[in-house]
């Protein structure tokens, strides 16, 4: 297809590759969100199978809603009609490659990463989907180390079949036994395979090797999997004996499901297995060999201190001036027992006050503020436990009237376009300078992107302030227009946080630098144009013109510091305990 071509509302601006289908890189011309699409080719539509596996694909995909597995956002047919799905444009590598490059980190990084495939496995199974194709080259990595299974070309679904008889669908290397013989498939196949994954991440080589498929199938029914490259590679016994499992024969002996596999990865993330120190014996005044040269001490662990006699002394010198000590110390404690005391009053020591409980609502001048109490919360797209202190923040988006009050005062000129008849509304049009100033006149400060985060979702990952069901009418997007700060007490976050989600965008306290997509989309907006080295903040929580997108509560996007629009605003924050 020559490019720039026009699908529908996407245009279409680079081909990235395919076979039976052709993928693109897209702009959605309406939201201006990068996308890619999927087309089926005209040799595709012609393969009824290939054209009903696209179909099932997209129906199948489409009802999946994970942070680990790729979105799909529409689906349709071209003018041609030849099928399409539109789905979520990806940064960054498949693990293959990732592997390849040695982007994978260390162990408890590389075990991170198995972590999300394994939840991502673990969604889909409660879905009765069986994914069938895990490889490294469907699970892709973006640069913050957030993984996302793709590909269910070939995923099964309770009720659907449409293998032919004697056809075996997968990759040779990451077959279950059951896969290759054609026998009833579950999704302890999807296990067997994350086995094979997990040896392939962990080693950077296969466990199987064949230059045939027919060496590749004996070996997967016949032979065991030798865990010896594991050892060499240093990988602790439990994460050996977690392989060792997932990869066995028999589907009733690897762990049933993903749930327990899960668990064993979070228990060894949170405790790997450490290198154990010999310490001397005391009863020997000979020090024991080291566990290790010295030099070969594990960064950040003292290695042994060796007890070496001075030259010339007698292995049993230190008796004398450790029994000298002991009479000076025996004399002195029994000179202070006996000698008489004046009757004094013993010295007290007042007891340090306790801290005050911080107030859960706090009234300011410029609006209530809820506390945010201390405690790790799930942050991010991979949920990862981070602890804060307590703080608070405004309960709602800075309105018209606060603000109007601080321009009073300070002698500010009003942002542009301000809205003196809405006095409950958000102010917008203003700077982070701007917010800066009113912070500080108000006797606040901005949050930082994990204190918005937290005060929006709360502490337990959720998907939206209100808990994870995807209700836009909990929120004011895909309005078009502002509404009031105290609006959709329905939408509150589980400290009662109201819209954090839609209304404006909010500016908070995080420098971000910008994509070359970002600077090229402020090019054609400010004058002077924008650099990628001033400063670019972020905002958070979509607006108005926004519909309510999945990952709406963890993504951000960023402008330049001194860019201002009708549709973004912001709330202050202030610590708890100053």
């Amino acid at each position: 297809m020559e490019l720039p071509a026009r699908v529908g509302k996407y245009e279409l601006e680079e081909f990235l590759g395919g076979g039976m289908s052709h993928v693109y890189r897209a702009r959605d011309t309406v939201i201006g969100r990068t996308v890619a699409i999927k087309i089926l080719t005209e040799a595709g539509c012609q393969d009824a199978e290939a054209k009903a596996r696209f179909l099932a694909e997209a129906r199948m995909a489409g009802n999946i809603s994970h942070d680990n597995i790729i979105s799909i956002y529409d689906f349709g047919e071209d003018e041609k009609q030849h099928p399409f799905m539109v789905m979520e444009f990806l940064r960054g590598e498949d693990l293959r490659h990732a592997i390849k490059n040695g982007h994978t980190g260390d162990i408890r990084s590389k075990l991170r990463l198995a972590l999300q495939v394994a939840r991502a496995l673990e969604y889909i199974h409660t879905q009765k989907i069986v994914h069938r194709d895990i490889k490294p080259e469907n699970i892709h990595v973006n640069g913050a180390g957030v993984v996302k299974l793709m590909d269910f070309g070939i995923a099964k679904t309770e009720g659907l079949a449409m293998t032919r008889a004697g056809f075996v669908l997968g990759t040779p290397y990451y077959m279950a036994p059951e896969q290759v013989t054609g026998q009833n498939i579950t999704e302890q196949v999807d296990v067997y395979a994350f086995g094979v994954l997990l040896f392939e991440l962990l080693t950077g080589a296969k466990p199987i090797a064949g230059d045939t498929v027919e060496r590749i199938f004996y070996s997967i029914l016949n032979e065991p999997l030798k865990l010896e490259p594991l050892y060499q590679a240093g990988v602790p016994q439990g994460v050996c004996d977690l392989v060792a499992k997932c990869t066995n024969k028999n589907p009733a002996d690897r762990p049933q499901g993903f749930a327990p596999v899960c668990a064993e990865l979070e228990q060894m993330i949170a405790t790997p297995d450490a290198a154990t120190v010999m310490m001397p014996d005391r009863r020997d005044p000979v020090p024991q060999a080291p566990p290790w040269p010295p030099a070969q001490a594990p960064q950040g662990l003292p290695g042994p201190q060796a007890l070496v006699p001075q030259p010339g002394a007698s292995s049993r010198g230190w008796l004398i001036p450790a029994m000298a000590a002991a009479v000076l110390v025996f004399g002195a404690g029994l000179y202070f027992a006996l000698r008489p005391h004046a009757a004094e009053p013993a010295a007290v020591v007042p007891a340090a006050p306790a801290p005050a409980a911080a107030a859960k609502t706090i009234s300011t001048s410029t609006g209530d503020m809820i506390l945010i109490p201390a405690g790790e919360f799930e942050f991010g797209e991979t949920k990862h436990q981070v602890p804060l202190p307590a703080f608070y923040i405004d309960k709602t988006e800075v309105s018209n009237a606060a603000y109007a009050e601080f321009c009073k005062a300070s002698g500010r000129p009003l942002p542009k376009g301000f809205s003196e008849n809405k006095p409950d509304y958000p102010v917008v049009n203003v700077t982070i300078l701007d917010a800066h100033a009113f912070a500080k006149w108000a006797g606040k400060r901005l949050p930082i992107a994990k204190e918005w985060e937290k005060a929006a979702r709360g502490e337990d990952g959720r998907a939206f302030p209100w808990g994870n069901q995807n209700d836009p009418a909990r929120a004011n997007v895909g309005t078009h227009k502002p509404q009031p700060v105290s609006s959709h007490p329905e939408g509150a976050s589980p400290y009662g946080a109201l819209q954090m989600v839609g209304n404006v965008w909010e500016l908070i306290e995080q420098l971000s630098p910008p994509s070359d997509e970002a600077v090229e989309n402020f090019r054609i907006k400010l004058n002077p144009a924008p650099r990628a080295d001033e400063p670019w903040y972020q905002v958070r929580g979509e607006s108005f013109d926004d519909p309510l997108a999945q990952n709406v509560i963890w993504d951000s996007t960023t402008v330049p510091a001194r860019w201002t629009a009708p549709n973004i605003g912001f709330r202050c924050a202030k610590d708890a305990h100053p």
